[in-house]
C-alpha cells in the first residue's frame, strides 16, 4: 500500500517577504535549496516567467530529470506547484507560504505532499528531501 508522504518545514529569515519571495519565486535560485539538484526553466508562465504555468526541470545527480509545474502565485504570499512529467512520485504538490514575523523579517511554511508510485520510494524521497532543504534554507543568504 503507498501512502502520501509530507514534508513541512517553517523557517523564519531577517529578510523582508518580499525579498525572500522573489529569491524563491525564481526558478534557477531553487539550485541553492534543492542542491545538488540542476534547475532550469523550460517553460515562461501566463503571465510572468517564474509564475503560473511556468515549468522547470530539475536533475538530481543520477536521476532522470522531472519537471514541476506552477499552478497558483499570489505575490509575496503564496507559491503552488506540482510534478508534470517524469517522476517516481504522484500526487504531488509543493506550497510555499510567506509570511512577515514582525520585526522586519519573514516566515517560509513550505509542505510537499506526495505519493511514491512503488513501495518504500516515498518514504526514501521523504527522508532525503526534508533533509536537503531544511539544509539549502539554512544556507539562504540575501
Amino acid at each position: 500500500m503507498l501512502f502520501m508522504q509530507r514534508i513541512e518545514i517553517t523557517k523564519t529569515f531577517p529578510f523582508s517577504v518580499d525579498k525572500l519571495f522573489d529569491f524563491l519565486s525564481d526558478h534557477e535560485n531553487l539550485e541553492v535549496i534543492f542542491a545538488p539538484a540542476k534547475i532550469k526553466r523550460v517553460k515562461p508562465g501566463i503571465d510572468s516567467p517564474n509564475g503560473v504555468g511556468s515549468t522547470r526541470r530539475m536533475r538530481i545527480l543520477i536521476a532522470p530529470p522531472f519537471e514541476e509545474t506552477v499552478t497558483k502565485v499570489v505575490p509575496n504570499e503564496l507559491i503552488e506547484y506540482k510534478i508534470s512529467k517524469g517522476s517516481p512520485l504522484k500526487n504531488h504538490k509543493g506550497t510555499m507560504r510567506f509570511s512577515e514575523n514582525g520585526n522586519g523579517g519573514s516566515q517560509l511554511h513550505y509542505v510537499i505532499e506526495f505519493e511514491g508510485k512503488l513501495p518504500l520510494i516515498g518514504p526514501a524521497v521523504k527522508a532525503g528531501l526534508g533533509q536537503a532543504i531544511s539544509r539549502g534554507l539554512n544556507k539562504l543568504k540575501l
